[in-house]
């Protein structure tokens, strides 16, 4: 096995134990204590934030901006992609079995568009100047390396020989998930969980 293929399966554990670490300490935290007497129904509440409060219509920096809403929302699904691909390129590696080409092309063909999607993303965020006062060095690492990660996936279902690439940058994401803004892959679930909690406490939501 090469030498980058075992980088990427050790930097996969690391991001895994990071998160696992991470993901018990937010449980021990509980919930913040509300003073204020109980007003409504929490779990209620707490499926609207998952669900109805996440529409666009329900979130001004997405129904102003519907384009960089849609563009985002297909580029999380080509990050969920990547993740689900690498995990099957492992297993098949182990294997000695490759997928079929047909399947590869699909595949790249998707990620070849969000990638791009990435890129675009990218780029708004350095040129609108309100997008830049609010940006630091974490948002562009991890916009880059999400995005380069899902063009090396393309590219190595369709060019094996790239495969070093995949593999170095694969282990570079995984080390910087559980460091960088990436790691909302976890804390999204608490903060809507507590967003929910906190406003089913108190009666106001759902509408």
């Amino acid at each position: 096995m090469s030498w980058y293929i075992i980088a990427a399966l050790a930097a996969a554990v690391v991001c895994i134990a990071a998160f696992a670490f991470q993901f018990f300490k937010l449980l021990k935290m509980g919930v913040p204590e509300d003073l204020s007497d109980k007003g409504g129904d929490i779990g209620k509440a707490v499926a609207y934030s998952y669900t109805k409060a996440m529409m666009p219509q329900h979130k001004e920096s997405a129904y102003l901006h519907l384009p960089t809403y849609a563009a985002g929302m297909i580029y999380h699904m080509g990050t969920f992609l990547s993740l689900a691909l690498f995990l099957v390129i492992v297993i098949l590696n182990f294997a000695g079995v490759e997928m079929p080409v047909v399947i590869n092309s699909v595949i790249a063909a998707l990620l070849f568009i969000t990638s791009a999607l990435g890129f675009a993303i990218l780029i708004k965020r350095m040129v609108k100047e309100e997008l830049k006062f609010i940006s630091g060095a974490d948002d562009y690492i991890s916009n880059l390396l999400t995005t380069l990660f899902q063009l090396f996936s393309a590219l190595y279902l369709i060019f094996p020989a790239t495969g070093m690439l995949y593999f170095v940058c694969t282990a570079l994401l995984f080390l910087w998930m559980p460091v960088g803004k990436i790691k909302h892959l976890l804390y999204f679930f608490f903060a809507r969980y507590h967003l929910g909690y906190f406003y089913g406490w108190r009666g106001t939501w759902p509408e």
